[in-house]
């Protein structure tokens, strides 16, 4: 095979040919810029995608069916029907209310109001589709938006779930029902917004480097404002710093003094302190506490909203600070009491499950191991000989389960979060040079930690014993003592939950 020269005809064609190639090219990369520009813009990672709907699917689980039998178990025979009734009904209208306006409410921009609580832009999912995305806690990181608003809906319906094991066994149905919408809207979706509505760490970030780029005076004024802007825009108790990964003050601080305060306001159960109101069904509240423990992988460790290290350090201080805290009631009533009982470690595996809860993702294993054996003993302390001495009825001992060790778990994350005792650290978005580390005040971080944990209580508190009054008014809270007597089962439902 022979190459022939062109000639200079043939130069001049092959010039213009190539002319017309480069112009072909230069058209399509102008073209594919815009493609471009969108590729560059993150994507859910599908492996994240998978974890966060199985981690819904797990929390789901947690409510119906663990929670349900849980607290079924515990109640008299009577009674079992109408705790699995309220359990689940719970979970079903505050799904409907979530999809309405509850998740708007939460985690929008409120504009004025938004240090506390969110808007309406999102009611009814407007503008929540298949292709909308939400920040996670990683720089450059998303998944899709539909995937967090079903996540945060089932914190949203295990939540108010909690309450009636308070007052179980001496409420009527339909005050539960609108007690529960009415304590969902003005209490549990105001402080999720006050927790967990931040600043999305991208937006974080270009602001920071917009400032650190400035070049002049002006420039530098213009470039603060809009990074104070940015990191100004959260829910107060975010934005002062307050760290719950996964619902300390959100979810059982706030469940559990709304459900002391019921008990303290309903009253006690017709009969108690002079009747035996054992367990009927340890077998069932066994069930229900190993469900919950598995389910809670999902809550704790699908908080973290990805998956990588520290969903693995979520998920194991998951499973340490449960087995610790139910070893340890285990042994304390041992000691106290003479005989280890089953309800015992499974009340134990509950309180480790609630203290870890807030430090799951920013304590070290060993810490969130000691969390788990300190925890029980207090929380033991309080479903006893607190709960004796002061005389009211918390049928479930939510309080003393929930409220106390979530105290106590969102407290001790101020502290196990300190690198030096093998935590995380904080995290500082601003911080572009660092790899987003801030730096750890021990007296800082627990002032922001007891503002959290006082302001839970005191909304909570104060605005469900409003909300209680005000359902008793309209329909009334208790049944009459015979219905009492008789069982919720009959006289709320009309079934048993056993017939034999």
């Amino acid at each position: 095979m022979t190459f022939k020269r062109p000639t200079s005809a043939g130069w001049v064609t092959l010039a213009i040919a190539g002319l017309c190639v480069a112009g072909l090219v230069d058209v399509a990369f102008a073209e594919d810029a815009p493609a471009a520009a969108a590729a560059a813009a993150p994507v859910p990672n599908k492996g994240d995608v998978a974890w966060m709907l199985v981690s819904s699917a797990l929390v789901l689980m947690m409510s119906i069916p663990g929670l349900a039998l849980f607290y079924g178990g515990l109640v008299r025979t009577k009674n079992m029907a109408s705790v699995l009734t309220q359990v689940f009904a719970i979970v079903a209208m505050v799904g409907v209310v979530w999809t309405l306006y509850g998740y708007s409410l939460a985690f929008t921009d409120g504009g004025s109001m938004t240090s506390w609580v969110g808007g309406f832009s999102k009611a009814f999912l407007h503008g929540v589709d298949a292709n909308s995305t939400v920040p996670t806690f990683s720089n450059g990181v998303v998944i899709p938006e539909l995937a967090y608003f079903v996540f945060q809906m089932t914190f949203a319906m295990i939540t108010p779930a909690l309450i009636v094991g308070a007052f179980a066994e001496r409420i009527k149905f339909s005050a539960v029902m609108l007690f529960i919408l009415l304590w969902v809207t003005f209490i549990y979706f105001p402080i999720a917004h006050w927790v967990w509505y931040i600043a999305a760490p991208d937006d974080v970030a270009a602001a920071a480097k917009a400032l650190a780029a400035a070049g002049d005076a002006a420039a530098k004024t213009a470039a603060q404002a809009k990074l104070d802007e940015v990191t100004g825009a959260v829910g107060w108790l975010a934005g002062a710093g307050a760290l719950d990964f996964a619902g300390g003050t959100v979810v059982h601080i706030n469940a559990g003094i709304a459900g002391l305060v019921g008990a303290v306001l309903i009253g006690k159960r017709t009969g108690y302190g002079k009747e035996l109101m054992a367990p009927h069904s340890l077998t069932m509240t066994m069930i229900g506490a190993a469900l919950l423990w598995v389910g809670w992988f999902g809550f704790n460790a699908g908080s973290n909203l990805e998956s990588n290290g520290v969903t693995a350090l979520a998920f194991v201080n998951t499973m340490v600070a449960t087995a610790g805290a139910a070893l340890s009631w285990l042994l304390c009533e041992w000691a106290v009491k003479g005989k280890p009982s089953l309800l015992g470690i499974c009340s134990g595996a509950v309180a480790g499950l609630v203290a870890v809860t807030p430090a799951s993702g920013y304590a070290g294993p060993i810490g969130a191991l000691v969390l788990g054996l300190i925890v029980s003993p207090v929380c033991l302390f309080f479903v006893s000989t607190v709960k004796n001495a002061l005389g009211y009825d918390d049928a479930l001992d939510v309080f003393g389960v929930h409220c106390i060790g979530g105290i106590i778990g969102a407290l001790a994350t101020g502290i196990l979060v300190n690198p030096a005792l093998g935590g995380v650290g904080i995290t500082d978005y601003t911080n572009i040079t660092g790899n987003n580390a801030g730096t750890y005040d021990f007296a800082t971080q627990m002032l922001a930690q007891i503002k959290a944990v006082v302001a839970t209580l005191v909304w909570s508190g104060v605005g469900s014993a409003i909300l209680y009054k005000i359902v008793d008014v309209i329909i009334g809270l208790r049944p009459t003592v015979e219905q009492e007597r008789e069982g919720l089962d009959i006289t709320d439902h009309g079934e048993r939950a056993y017939n034999y």
